[in-house]
């Protein structure tokens, strides 16, 4: 069985950037991607934190991006791209928690290298420590009020994972 992680994060981040889309510019689509991928990559890591778990995602599959497209007001969408099955609300709201609040980033960054997973954490300094280009890059997706109805779908479970 598998036990990646990459076909989730990738669809995860993807799904944030169709939704909170970065300014216009390759400079910003590219700071707004690796943000994007990197909270995606938390997020699954806390969501999934040992092989097993993966395993089971793989078995019985993440769910899609209705609940999403549904919180951010969009109806069912005319995109039926197969990258839109390996969706997993559940990554992408802990995802749209972790950009929008620093500290919870930091505290999963701690939770995730205690994981079986134990990716290099410190290679997320456009999450956790972004600069005034990364800011201005994902000016939607990292506001609270707007990625709001998305991080409260599972902002609760998140806050439990991290102990908060």
């Amino acid at each position: 069985m598998p036990t990646d992680l990459t076909p989730v994060i990738y669809a995860c981040a993807r799904w944030l950037l169709a939704a909170y889309p970065p300014p216009a510019g390759a400079l910003s689509s590219a700071l707004a991607e690796a943000q994007a991928r990197q909270a995606a990559e938390l997020a699954a890591h806390l969501r999934y934190p040992t092989g097993l778990d993966v395993q089971l995602l793989h078995l019985c599959g993440p769910g899609g991006a209705d609940q999403p497209d549904a919180r951010t007001g969009h109806g069912p969408h005319e995109d039926v791209s197969a990258w839109r099955t390996w969706v997993d609300e559940s990554v992408v709201s802990a995802a749209a928690c972790l950009l929008s609040d620093r500290s919870l980033a930091v505290q999963a960054q701690q939770v995730v290298a205690a994981t079986e997973h134990r990716t290099d954490t410190g290679g997320l300094r456009w999450l956790v420590d972004p600069g005034t280009h990364d800011s201005e890059a994902t000016v939607l997706l990292r506001h609270p009020d707007l990625v709001g109805p998305v991080a409260a779908l599972h902002r609760s479970q998140l806050l439990e994972l991290l102990d908060v």
